[in-house]
């Protein structure tokens, strides 16, 4: 009876959020987890954080990690970047460093990715504060255009396009593993039960 139906894993799309301290990343992540706008959130390390959703009618998993804008080893931050398949990369359209940071994110993403095309968002957060906005929609794009990736413009206060912006990721996260099936990971664990088909592996005999 136990081999009736074997249900597929569930997909787990991992995602990265990348940004400077104060822009909102822990905002977006928490309004997107548990519908909540937490104002005064700052995290000292990454936070990982993990849902299930329905994706196009699929349910699928995504995990979060949060990092902390300010990592303080570029061993640690390159660990997180090479466990990511897909990053939000996220200023505040009221900091205008915020913004030119994005160019550092971006070209260490890709320096440890080595792949132009990696599953990617530009983020203007804080779309709220439109009064005491620094960062241009024009420029916002123009930088989005020349990377070649969608820029989307969120408030983690009201809620505005934080569904979207992760799940538009996750749409192209699965496109680009429908691309590379074999870096899917599919077969890389399957411990379970590969007996009979592995006995080219050799026992390790320790002495």
């Amino acid at each position: 009876m136990s081999k009736g139906k074997t249900q597929a894993p569930t997909v787990i799309h991992k995602v990265i959020m990348v940004g400077s301290g104060g822009v909102g990343k822990s905002a977006l992540t928490l309004q997107f987890m548990y519908d909540e706008f937490v104002e005064d959130y700052e995290p000292t390390k990454a936070d990982s954080y993990r849902k299930k959703v329905v994706l196009d009618g699929e349910e699928v998993q995504i995990d979060i990690l949060d990092t902390a804008g300010q990592e303080d080893y570029a061993a640690i931050r390159d660990n997180y970047f090479r466990s990511g398949e897909g990053f939000l990369c996220v200023f505040s359209i009221t900091e205008q460093d915020s913004f030119q940071a994005t160019n550092d994110f971006r070209e260490q993403i890709l320096r440890v990715k080595s792949d132009e095309n990696i599953p990617f968002l530009l983020v203007g957060n804080k779309m709220d504060l439109e009064e005491k906005r620094q960062v241009s929609i024009e420029d916002a794009t123009a930088r989005a255009q020349q990377w070649n990736v969608p820029y989307v413009e969120t408030s983690a206060k009201t809620r505005a396009n934080v569904d979207k912006v992760f799940f538009d990721l996750m749409r192209s996260i699965r496109v680009k593993k429908q691309a590379t099936p074999s870096s899917g990971g599919g077969k890389k664990q399957s411990n379970t039960g590969g007996g009979k088909d592995k006995r080219k592996k050799k026992k390790c005999i320790i002495l």
